[in-house]
């Protein structure tokens, strides 16, 4: 007999309402048309299969429009009119500063907040002033939304660019006196040097990217060196109480893939898992009786 999935793979979509400044305003043809802020940015999207809801007219309207590959996501801005070179914008309660980088992105992922909500409600359960290891961290918003709740966090990126970005966040979000660690160093290495010091975390947040590099050219593979991550980052949970996050962006994978990587790493510690898709609520389109939802990313979440 076919069984049916775990009833704990789950769909959870950003509301535009919990985004801040940042919304979908359509989605189609493989593209997406968004505003961040006071910006409105036209970006490909493979998984936005069906029609375009607004006239061709209001895509036109994009500040910035970005054509590149989808595998590797580098390529080419195009600016209509005069463009920012940054600008900020409210999200989960801090603050981000937005740019056009060459990888596609502005430096913010308004998917993940029903990320931060959930880690929000993690720390308020620590029973000590909880810790955070946040891994992959890029710029920052997880970080600071974790300090901005309380948390000690430890942030780590081997890339100097987006730690630089992310100290801009701190200091646009007035978070200048916030117990976070900068750090840039390889995650798989700091990750194994933590485990030998006998370093623990109440709270651990992995992003990682498919491919990448440390500081030192060290590699990256997510299919190859995440089971072995997974294991170390298990390692420095602390005993009595903890979470992790883990997020995987554009990977030809199934979320239950990644449910079992995490279940296999966590097996001895028990807990409740929740695995599946992060996705954005389109706004909502005129005459239309439905709302459409946007895949983004896999997930899977542990708590103790």
């Amino acid at each position: 007999m076919p069984q049916s999935p775990p009833d704990h793979l789950r769909i959870v979509a950003a509301e535009p309402a919990g985004t801040g400044g940042y919304a979908l305003l359509d989605s189609g043809a493989g593209r997406k048309l968004e505003r961040f802020g006071e910006v409105t940015v036209d970006r490909p999207e493979p998984q936005a299969m069906w029609s375009q809801r607004l006239p061709k007219s209001a895509w036109e309207k994009a500040n910035g429009i970005f054509d590149g590959s989808d595998d590797d996501e580098q390529g080419k801005w195009t600016h209509r009119g005069q463009t920012p070179r940054d600008w900020n914008m409210p999200i989960g309660g801090v603050t981000a500063v937005c740019r056009f980088s060459a990888f596609r992105h502005m430096g913010v992922f308004p998917e993940q907040a029903p990320h931060w909500q959930w880690m929000a409600e993690q720390l308020a359960r620590s029973p000590e002033k909880p810790r955070v290891l946040n891994l992959f961290a890029y710029t920052g918003i997880a970080s600071l939304i974790a300090a901005k709740a309380g948390a000690e966090v430890t942030h780590v990126d081997a890339s100097k660019k987006s730690v630089a970005w992310a100290k801009d966040n701190q200091a646009a979000s007035g978070l200048a006196a916030a117990p976070i660690r900068w750090i840039v160093d390889d995650a798989r290495k700091f990750a194994a040097r933590e485990v030998r010091r006998g370093k623990t975390y109440h709270g651990l947040v992995l992003d990682p990217p498919k491919f990448g590099r440390g500081p030192e050219g060290e590699m990256w593979e997510l299919f190859d060196h995440l089971p072995e991550l997974m294991r170390d980052c298990v390692k420095l949970i602390d005993p009595a109480f903890g979470f992790m996050i883990f997020t995987a962006y554009a990977i030809r994978a199934s979320a239950l893939a990644m449910d079992g990587v995490m279940k296999d790493a966590l097996a001895e510690r028990g807990g409740a898992f929740e695995t599946g898709e992060l996705a954005i609520h389109e706004a909502p389109a005129s005459g239309s009786s439905h709302t459409r939802l946007l895949p983004t990313s896999l997930y899977v979440r542990w708590k103790s």
